[in-house]
C-alpha cells in the first residue's frame, strides 16, 4: 500500500472522513460542554462561604478602599485576627456590623435636598 504522502504530495495534511465534524457532533459537544459548566455551578452555589475573610475580600465586598479598611480596624468598628502579618476577618462579624449600618440609614429618609436643588439666573 502507498503512503498518504506519496499520494498527495502537495498538501500538507489529507482530510479524511474520520477528521469532519458533522452538526451532530456540534450538538452533542454542546450538550456535554453545558452540563460540565452547569455541575461545576451546582458545586460551587452549594458549597458554603469561607469563615474568614482577608482583606481583599472585605474590601471587595463593601467596595472600600485600603484605608478606610485600616481606619475601621483602628477604631474598633471591624474586629480582625492578625496571624503572621496578615489580617483575618470573621464573615459572620462583618455581615452582622453590615446589615446594622443599614438599618440605622432609615430607607425613604433622604438627606437635606438643598444641594440637590438647581440655581436659576
Amino acid at each position: 500500500m502507498t503512503k498518504v504522502r506519496e499520494l498527495y504530495p502537495n498538501s500538507k495534511k489529507p482530510l479524511f472522513r474520520e477528521h469532519l465534524v458533522t452538526t451532530g457532533d456540534l450538538e452533542e459537544f454542546k450538550t456535554d460542554l453545558l452540563l460540565a459548566i452547569r455541575n461545576l455551578l451546582s458545586e460551587h452555589i452549594n458549597q458554603t462561604p469561607k469563615q474568614w475573610m482577608k482583606s481583599y475580600e472585605v474590601r471587595k465586598l463593601l467596595g472600600i478602599s485600603n484605608g478606610t479598611l485600616q481606619t475601621l480596624r483602628n477604631n474598633g468598628t471591624i474586629p480582625y485576627t492578625k496571624l503572621g502579618g496578615i489580617f483575618y476577618y470573621d464573615r459572620v462579624a462583618i455581615e452582622k456590623i453590615f446589615t446594622e449600618r443599614q438599618r440605622q440609614l432609615l430607607p425613604g429618609v433622604l438627606p437635606d435636598r438643598t444641594i440637590f436643588r438647581s440655581v436659576r439666573k
